[in-house]
């Protein structure tokens, strides 16, 4: 197959450069939106009168046919072909001849594939917004399905105070709405269209690149063009986001992991999503949400091999930067199964009834006798060093804090009264927080209320 640039090489490159630089085994994912592109712009070509209108209609024709053959996935990628643009060119020369060679007019391949790469970008931005809700509404129905369930919370991974499942559940939800306005804001920044900036100069042809962009439904055509073909931020951002969005995933895999141990016990993971060991018969082995929690490396090593890729080029465009799609799909592929399993996880995910056997540790309660002291005017230090006390003296003799006779607890502070074992109880103690966005039932509720209409 012809180069694009061929004429003015004095012999073929190399057999093992082609190999070795050929980009059509990956950017082929792009040839749709290569097509979409090429009719807005061939289309502005003829509405110039840089190329006749009977020219501009064969070659939207051409384009469409090849467009209904890469939809339908009959098109035939030729792996010879250098990239995506050379096989789409060389397919419509073959459909309609001479006419095809003026597609290419007033453009670069330079700019051309940035504009693919917004398109798919745009497309997947939207699309893995779409997927985060979806997750979000898993979540949020799982927390309705169990919004009385009490557990334990940990700090340091040692057990700290109690909170309703619901209030942890609304933190994955919180954490997974910043992750969506971070896809929407890097929407934004990728929502400029840059065809039409050719190599990196622009072109003395009188083009008319805010009607293409209107063509394609971008908000804004870019400004400067030489920043048009070298830039590769919106890429980085992209991942970046997906990096933050895998850390998440990771974080809240890596909690159920935890609670479906015997140690831990407060959940049981669907056996569709579970593995089993080849020697020990008894195992139930929660893979998907290890591999989860490992891919989420992934991301982040793509976004990082990006950075490394552009830290050191000059402007503008360099062959360097073909090496940004691999990560880019990759990071994309990824991110998206990882959205769908977490959903089918905590859609079928089952709390276990022992869970209310571990919310019974009067350590839980520590903190909020504690307050009970501060409320009756006690101070801040005072108090916690009190209830350090009682603690360490309960420990010592081998009691509970509601063994306690009323003497015995005022030889701790004459402030301490019977009353205060009433405190030692999970269902008292999430009900008597008070400021917002605590465990409260009442404002979890209210909450859970709010998000279920945000995400309508």
């Amino acid at each position: 197959m012809s180069k694009l640039w061929g004429s003015r090489f004095e012999k073929t490159t190399d057999a093992l450069a082609d190999q070795f630089s050929y980009s059509i085994g990956y950017d082929y994912r792009l040839a749709i939106y290569d097509i979409i592109g090429s009719i807005a712009h061939a289309k502005m070509l003829a509405k110039c009168k840089i190329i006749s209108t009977k020219d501009s209609a064969k070659i939207v024709a051409g384009l469409k046919k090849i467009g209904q053959q890469i939809e339908k996935g009959s098109f035939k990628f030729d792996p010879k072909a250098e990239d995506v643009h050379t096989n789409i060119q060389s397919a419509l020369k073959k459909i309609i001849g001479e006419a095809a060679d003026k597609l290419h007019t007033a453009r670069s391949r330079n700019d051309l594939i940035v504009l693919d790469i917004k398109m798919f970008c745009m497309h997947e931005l939207t699309n893995t917004v779409e997927l985060v809700t979806q997750l979000q509404k898993s979540i949020l129905a799982f927390a309705e399905k169990n919004k009385d369930v009490i557990i334990p919370a940990y700090t340091h991974l040692q057990s700290a105070q109690v909170v309703l499942l619901a209030h942890h559940m609304l933190a994955y939800v919180e954490m997974l709405e910043r992750d969506k306005t971070r896809l929407e804001d890097a929407f934004i920044r990728t929502d400029s269209m840059p065809l039409g900036s050719c190599a990196l100069s622009g072109t003395t042809l009188p083009t008319d690149r805010h009607f293409v962009a209107h063509q394609l439904g971008f908000t804004h055509t870019t400004d400067n063009s030489i920043d048009s073909v070298s830039d590769r931020d919106f890429i980085i951002e992209f991942l970046s986001t997906l990096a933050i969005l895998g850390v998440h995933a990771s974080r809240m895999a890596e909690d159920l992991i935890l609670w479906a141990t015997q140690e831990f016990n407060l959940v049981d993971i669907d056996w569709a999503l579970c593995t089993g060991s080849s020697i020990m018969p008894h195992k139930k082995n929660p893979d998907i949400l290890e591999l989860i929690r490992g891919e989420s490396a992934t991301l982040i090593s793509n976004l990082n091999q990006v950075l490394i890729l552009m830290k050191g080029l000059p402007l503008t465009y360099n062959r360097d930067m073909q090496l940004d799609k691999p990560p880019l799909f990759e990071s994309v592929d990824k991110t998206k199964l990882i959205l769908q399993l977490l959903a089918k996880t905590f859609a079928t995910l089952k709390v276990n009834s022992l869970t209310r056997e571990r919310i019974q540790n009067e350590a839980f309660f520590t903190v909020d006798i504690m307050e009970y002291l501060i409320k009756k005017g006690v101070s801040y230090r005072e108090a916690h060093d009190t209830v350090g006390r009682i603690v360490k003296g309960c420990l010592d003799q081998g009691k509970q804090i509601a063994d306690l006779s009323k003497s015995e607890l005022k030889k701790f502070h004459p402030k301490l009264e019977e009353d205060v074992k009433k405190l030692l109880n999970a269902k008292v103690s999430v009900k008597i927080k008070q400021s917002f966005g605590s465990t409260n039932p009442i404002l979890v509720d209210a909450q859970l209320k709010n998000w279920g209409k945000k995400l309508k």
